[in-house]
This record gives structure tokens, sequence and C-alpha cells, in this order.
């Protein structure tokens, strides 16, 4: 019988807050409640911002919080060759594109087709998409700017992969903190256009990375927070694309400042060490969190 996987999967780049407690929490206790396995996967590809000193503090508040898991723990950054040979397989069959234009280039773009008249589609952040102009490239000009070393980053051509798949997507989704009832969403992964799979310099981004590594570590139950509710679509696409297993999903509610607003490592919310150093407990922290 194989058993049940969970995984609680941290980015490195900040001090774990409120939130960070009730997913990790959650997930123990179901992964608990189903005498499934809870995985800690270290999510840094992002080499800038990720820093050994926050990695330790993630330990130190997940061991003080009582959180047993698996060992050995994956580190993303030590595991780019598995993402390049996915990439590259992407490449080869024509599902990504070298995208060349600046920050400030499509903004500009963006800003004439309005001024024009036409109003510019927007992801569910309402961020807006990426224009199609590098699509058009000729592959002798993709070559040369690559080689004269410009910036650019690989992104994933939705409408190709929509097409080479040739099926409506879903997931199945989990409606409560007990997995007791579950439906079928729509994955639309059009709404975020091309989204970057890869840089120059890192073979991966989020999207990527986490399909790969959740069906490298045989996940089956994906429990995290509801603003990552939208991008189960980009990779439900990609499991499809990659021939990887589906798991399941449970987007839970997240935990919220006193004004309403998600907590957040860049906003400086409190972070759990700065909890424990002002006399709280793991039991209150579970109280905090409604745990």
């Amino acid at each position: 019988m194989t058993l049940l996987t969970f995984r609680f999967a941290p980015s490195p780049n900040g001090e774990l807050h409120l939130g960070h407690a009730y997913s990790a929490l959650l997930n123990q206790q179901l992964a608990r409640a189903a005498g499934g396995r809870l995985l800690l996967r270290i999510e840094n590809i992002d080499t800038t911002r990720c820093t050994p000193e926050f990695e330790a503090g993630i330990f130190r508040d997940l061991e003080w919080l009582g959180l047993e898991w698996e060992r050995p723990v994956r580190r993303q950054a030590g595991h780019f060759a598995d993402y390049q040979a996915v990439l590259d397989r992407l490449i080869r069959e024509e599902l990504v594109y070298p995208a060349f234009m600046s920050r400030g280039e499509i903004r500009a773009f963006i800003a004439d087709s309005e001024k024009r008249g036409r109003g510019w589609p927007r992801d569910p952040d309402g961020v807006p998409l990426y224009p199609a102009a590098d699509k058009a490239l000729p592959i002798s000009e993709r070559n040369r700017r690559i080689a004269d070393n410009a910036p650019f980053a690989w992104r994933l051509d939705v409408e190709a992969a929509r097409s080479r798949i040739g099926t409506d997507l879903s997931w199945r989704e989990f409606t409560d903190e007990t997995l007791s009832a579950t439906r079928h969403v729509e994955a639309r992964p059009q709404d975020w256009g091309d989204v970057i799979l890869a840089r120059r310099d890192i073979p991966t981004s989020y999207h990527l990375a986490v399909v790969v590594d959740d069906a490298l570590q045989g996940v089956s139950h994906v429990v995290r927070g509801r603003d990552l509710y939208s991008a189960t679509g980009i990779q439900r696409l990609l499991q499809e694309l990659l021939g990887l297993g589906q798991p399941d999903y449970f987007h839970h509610r997240l935990v919220l400042g006193p004004d309403g607003r998600k907590l957040s490592k860049s906003f400086g919310d409190t972070g759990l060490a700065a909890l424990r150093q002002a006399g709280a407990s793991p039991e209150d922290v579970r109280r905090l969190v409604g745990l």
C-alpha cells in the first residue's frame, strides 16, 4: 500500500511567520491522520535572496513547533540538473521560447497598446500578460541574441502547450481541513499567459521546480495557501506535458494580520522567532492559528 505523502516547502528568504506555522502544522496533522509521510523541502532556487541563515532559522522554528519530517531534506539549489533536463526537453519540443523584453520594454509596449484603445489582459495577480512579440522572432535572430549574451527568460508557450495535450484540464480540490469532501476545478493556465519557466542563469522557476519535485518525491497531497490556488492551473498543464503524476490539492485559508492583509515576509510581519523570544509557546501558536 502506497503511503500518502504531504510536504511543507518554505523558501529561506525571510523568517517564518504565523501563516507558515499554520501550513506546516496542518500538513503534519493531515499526514498523521492518514498514517502518511511528511516531507520538508527547502525551495531555494533564488540563490540571491535565500540564505543559509534564513534556512537555519526555518529548522529552529519548525523544531520548536514540534514538527517532524523525513530525512534527507530536498534543497532545490542542489538539483538544478534535474530541472535543466526537463527544460531541455521543453526546448526540444518547442514548447518554450526565449523572451528578451525587459520590464521597461514590456511597460512601453503595453502603454502604446492602451493608447490605441486596446485594453491589456492581466493575470490573476493583476500583472499584465507578457506580449507575444518574441514568439514571432526568427530562429536565427533568437540564436544571434543568445550568442550575444542578451538577457532573456524561457517562457512557456501556453497556447502551444494546450494544443499539445489536446484535452481540458482540471484538478481534484479538497474543500475542508479534514480532506473529507472534494470537487473538481477547471484549470485555466491561459489566464497567466506565457509564464517564465527558467532564466538564462537559473534553469528553473517556481512552477517548473515544484512539479518536478512533487513528482520525484511522490507527493500525493499538496496542502498550501489559498494565494496559490490559481497558479495550480499552470502546474497542471506542466504535469500533463511532462507525463507527471497529479497530486490532490487543498488550498487552505490564509492567516491574516490585524489589518486584514495576508502575512508576508517582505512586510516584516512578526516572525515565529520573535514570538518565541517574547515568551510564546508552541501551544500559543497553535491557538493563534486556529489549530
